[in-house]
């Protein structure tokens, strides 16, 4: 049934129901895969805890869940508005007739005559929240966490809303160009992971004598969190057809090829270096995968996807290089898998996007995909997408951050003796492990007197353990050896 409830307020639920107008099937698809794509903000957050090491571990789980909470009010305030207004028309950024989801209840979305617009800005609140959640990588172990909210809601305001603009609304240049953006290749990917980049780049290194002993202090959490990641993709792809139609099930499918054949070729290309079966570098290519997959799974053949995440994984792997070529310190490696992959996704629609995989959801039947269906102008509108997300992402995010810094209690990165002592301790005051707590304590006590008629010789001959200060340096690194259990602290 064609919807013809009250346009201007979004339907009035006291004198119609304004579900007839829906397929119920679709509507709980597109919320199902709304609370899976929440599922990747913890899962970033347990990714980056067990890359960073021990002693800032909480303070990424911390980071990625709060960005999280401040890019869902900042969607829900006028984010939705700025991205997806009705009466947009200037094709840069909406306006804010939707603001606090004013009027936004029971009409058909502006992206999708199949859900109503209450649920599509539920939905793509999410893809927001991740978009943040991943930026917060940037951070990692030096980077204070109140900024980082500020950061949070500016950047949501004046980036990520008209890049999402751009490419989603059915006003913006890049939609009425014509570009091809099935699931965020330009607002989520590039917009992470070009902002990831500059975060950093403001930021500066860390301090490179508490870099000595540097590695993830806990794999098996890398593996969870790639895992939740993974299982919210398949709601983040297959949910942007905005309904549970063929359409769905091949972008999801696209997506588990480009992720297992990313993860298999960046496998092998960091065992050709130390003849190692990482399990940090397959979670790695997972992702580049699925990142690959999220512009480009639900408009390009399945053998495409199978080229596309082996493309994504060798690429993106030798792209964790730049970090040392541009001497800035992206310690997790956002630019590398998220912009990098993001890209290659988009530019890989240009010669793969094919009309009858667009054709599956009902609606975008006879769309013309790019060279495969002889669209020879795909190609450069794809790269002048790409070219103005990357662009405007990095100066605007710079912009950002060069202007909290100036601002008073808001300056980006804690100081040097807070980055030795760690960001859990310096920022949270809680710790992921209690030992470590207990460690510190330890060092604190005095020598052993004797006591209760104990003589000292039973003291003299004890093991005691030498003053040390709380974390590594290389001094004390050589000291206690290459064994220690202390060296990744």
């Amino acid at each position: 049934m064609e919807y013809n409830g009250t346009g201007a307020t979004g339907g009035n639920s006291a004198v119609e129901d304004l579900n007839v107008y829906y397929n119920m099937g679709d509507t709980a698809y597109i919320i199902v895969s709304s609370a899976m794509v929440f599922i990747m903000v913890p899962g970033l957050g347990f990714l980056y805890s067990g890359l960073a090491r021990r002693k800032s571990a909480l303070s990424m789980i911390w980071a990625c869940m709060m960005s999280g909470a401040v890019a869902i009010f900042t969607w829900y305030f006028w984010g939705y508005s700025l991205a997806f207004s009705r009466t947009a028309t200037n094709g840069y950024i909406g306006n804010l007739r939707s603001f606090g989801l004013n009027n936004v209840l029971g009409a058909p979305a502006a992206g999708t005559p199949l859900v109503p617009e209450l649920l599509f800005s539920l939905y793509q609140c999410m893809f927001c929240a991740v978009t943040l959640a991943i930026i917060m990588g940037s951070i990692a172990e030096r980077g204070r966490l109140l900024p980082a909210m500020v950061f949070t809601f500016i950047f949501v305001t004046i980036v990520y809303a008209p890049i999402a603009c751009w490419a989603w609304n059915v006003n913006g240049w890049a939609f009425k160009w014509g570009v091809f953006d099935y699931a965020g290749g330009g607002p989520v990917e590039i917009g992470s992971g070009v902002a990831g980049l500059a975060y950093s780049f403001v930021l500066g290194r860390r301090s490179d004598k508490l870099l000595l002993n540097f590695r993830p202090h806990n794999v098996s959490l890398v593996t969870l969190g790639t895992i939740m990641l993974w299982f919210g993709w398949l709601g983040f792809n297959g949910g942007s057809s905005f309904g549970a139609s063929l359409r769905a099930v091949y972008a999801s499918w696209n997506s588990n090829l480009t992720a297992i054949f990313g993860g298999m070729s960046w496998c092998l290309m960091d065992y050709r270096l130390e003849h190692k079966w990482s399990t940090v570098a397959i979670c790695s290519g997972f992702i580049s995968g699925l990142v690959a997959a999220t512009p480009a799974s639900g408009f390009i053949p399945m053998w495409a996807s199978v080229a596309l995440g082996i493309v994504a994984g060798v690429t993106c792997n030798l792209a964790t290089k730049l970090k040392f070529l541009l001497r800035i310190d992206d310690s997790l490696d956002i630019f590398a898998e998220h912009a990098v992959a993001g890209i290659i996704g988009l530019i890989w629609n240009a010669f793969f996007a094919a009309d009858y995989v667009i054709g599956l959801d009902g609606v975008n039947i006879g769309v013309t995909g790019g060279w495969i269906n002889h669209n020879w102008a795909a190609l450069y509108k794809q790269i002048v997408y790409v070219l103005a997300c990357s662009g405007y992402t990095f100066v605007m995010t710079c912009l950002i951050c060069y202007g909290l810094n100036k601002i008073p209690g808001l300056k980006l990165r804690a100081d040097e003796d807070a980055e030795m002592r760690g960001m859990d301790e310096d920022q949270i005051g809680e710790f992921a492990y209690d030992y470590v707590e207990v460690r510190r304590d330890y060092l604190a006590w005095a020598q052993p007197t004797p006591t209760d008629g104990v003589p000292v010789e039973h003291y003299k001959n004890q093991p005691t353990l030498a003053p040390a200060q709380p974390y590594s340096t290389a001094d004390e690194s050589t000291e206690r050896g290459s064994g220690s259990g202390e060296k990744d602290n």
